[in-house]
């Protein structure tokens, strides 16, 4: 039985990049709360394959980084009497590449995918929240909302917009009832990681750095998640919520 505060009955949760990796574990975390889900992605092939994994989904495919596409389909899935009231945040990419080497178009990817979907879907869902009341919004950060690496400044930049847009976000719309937080992850076994996981040298550092000893499982992010879409977070705004295993407190 879910404690009534986290119980998300009721609710429909649109979660962006979600044919994978964290963005399908947080899907499937919010299904058991109760949610909702709408898995969204732009492969429709891929996207479909993620819903039938969790009972009643639905898929809403569009690209994140095209504004108008966003604004359009956010607009058609509310007109056709489907609110979303659980908007998560979760599409984003990697580029590793020494910066003084790294590729200008590999930057603008960056910056598209990580940091203006946030804006472009965060501004088309939460028009339709603001006329309701109320809203949940969850951006997805990282450790390098607060950290840097050799290899991946450019997006350790992008994480740290993204905790900023969060603040932003809650400072701007919690007077309409609207809460908008981010959950930091540290290094999880996910497909954007797997050439870390599988370089032995890097895997023996992080394992060594975190506290914890070992990488994190895409699983232990959904109580995170449940917790800022439901009710029991219903105070919490503008808060990067670190998942890390430990990495940020310790040297």
């Amino acid at each position: 039985m879910i404690h009534p505060l986290f119980d998300l009955s009721g609710r429909r949760a649109l979660i962006t990049g979600a044919s994978q990796g964290i963005g399908l574990a947080l899907a499937q975390g919010l299904a058991e709360a109760g949610a909702q889900v709408v898995i969204n992605g732009r492969d429709s092939e891929r996207a479909d394959a993620a819903a039938r994994t969790i009972p009643g989904a639905e898929v809403l495919c569009f690209d994140v980084t095209d504004y108008v596409a966003a604004r359009s389909a956010v607009d058609g899935f509310e007109a056709a009497g489907k609110p979303i009231d659980i908007l998560v945040n979760n599409a984003g990419i990697q580029h590793r590449a020494p910066l003084e080497d790294f590729p200008a178009e590999a930057f603008e990817r960056l910056l598209q995918t990580n940091i203006a979907s946030v804006f472009h879907v965060g501004q088309a869902v939460a028009r339709h929240m603001i006329a309701r009341g109320r809203g949940r919004i969850i951006n997805i950060a990282s450790v390098q909302t607060a950290l840097a690496r050799p290899g991946i400044a450019p997006y350790a930049a992008t994480k740290g917009a993204v905790g900023n847009l969060t603040k932003g976000m809650a400072t701007d719309w919690a007077r309409y009832g609207l809460t908008c937080n981010a959950i930091a992850p540290g290094y999880f076994d996910t497909p954007l990681n797997a050439a870390l996981v599988a370089d032995a040298e890097f895997d023996a550092w992080l394992k060594k750095r975190t506290p914890a000893g070992r990488w994190g499982k895409v699983e232990e992010l959904k109580g995170a998640c449940i917790f800022l879409a439901s009710d029991a977070a219903s105070f919490v705004n503008g808060h990067v919520l670190y998942v890390d295993g430990g990495i940020t407190v310790s040297l």
